[in-house]
This record gives structure tokens, sequence and C-alpha cells, in this order.
């Protein structure tokens, strides 16, 4: 019993450290094009996020927020690929400037904090950043990968906060 409970709480310790993870994702080129927005993705380093597909094809993006809405209908911004076909979705951590799991970072809505295309989603790699964010920026929620949902994409269109 005791064994047990030990291990439960070494769990529940690594669990509360748990970080995204580091990924590695060739950056985008002078000539990459966000397939949402067709904005030049290389113009804005510390908001890169990136879809690489099963076949090594790497679309890029100015920031979380086109790679949420391409994730959603990879279809309608790439004909020749599916949800299924991808292999890594990658975000650049807000504060470390390095490129994470988008599945394990965490995700800052509705801050002071303006990407390229006005409001964004904030990536970090914990939740200690995410809670230190927040409270420098105003922050209204911190978010994982799975809750970003249309309404959230939505709102940062229209400039909500809320």
């Amino acid at each position: 019993m005791r064994g047990i409970l030990v291990i439960l709480i070494s769990l529940f310790l690594l669990a509360a450290k748990v970080e995204a993870g580091e990924v590695v994702v060739a950056p985008p080129g002078p000539n990459s094009v966000c397939p949402v927005c067709g904005m030049f993705v290389a113009k804005y380093p510390e908001w890169v996020a990136a879809v690489v597909f099963k076949d090594g094809h790497t679309h890029y993006f100015d920031g979380a927020k086109d790679l949420f809405k391409f994730v959603r209908e990879v279809g309608k911004f790439d004909s020749g690929h599916s949800a299924a076909d991808i292999a890594t979705v990658a975000v650049t951590d807000y504060y470390g400037v390095r490129t994470l799991d988008a599945r394990g970072a965490l995700f800052v809505f509705g801050s002071d904090v303006l990407g390229p295309m006005g409001h964004e989603l904030v990536p970090l790699a914990s939740r200690q950043d995410a809670d230190e964010f927040m409270g420098d920026h105003k922050g209204k929620r911190i978010l994982t990968f799975d809750e970003v949902s249309a309404e959230i994409l939505k709102g940062l269109d229209k400039g909500a906060s809320k």
C-alpha cells in the first residue's frame, strides 16, 4: 500500500512540472506564406507555428490562431492533405522563443499582447510560465490545445478578450 502511495505522489509531482516538449521543425523560408491569411511568416519568427505532414510537407503560420484555423479545416486550406496526415503541430514558446509541440503547450487567451494578426493565442511551455504571463499581460484564460474552440478563434478575430 505504501509503495502505491509513493508512486501516486511521484506521478503527481512529475505532472506538476510537465512542460510542452521541444520539437525540431525547419524554419520557414523568406517566401513562406501562411495558408490561412497569406502573410509572409518569416518576418515574425517569435510567432511562427507549423504543421508538418507525414510526407514531410510543412505549412507555416504567423501565429497559433491561424494554425488552429488550419488544423480545424485542413481540406479547406490544403486539398492534398487531411488532419490524419499531420505528424507534428508546433508553436513558438513566447518566453523561450523555441519550437514546442503544440499539443502539450498552454495558450493564453485575452491578453494585452498582440501578434502579427492582432489578438492572438500566446503559446507557453509550462503552467508556471502561463500563470506568470497571465499576471503580467492581463490574460483572461489559460487553454490547452484541445480547449481552443471555434468560438475562441472567432472571438480573437473580433477583438474579443473575454
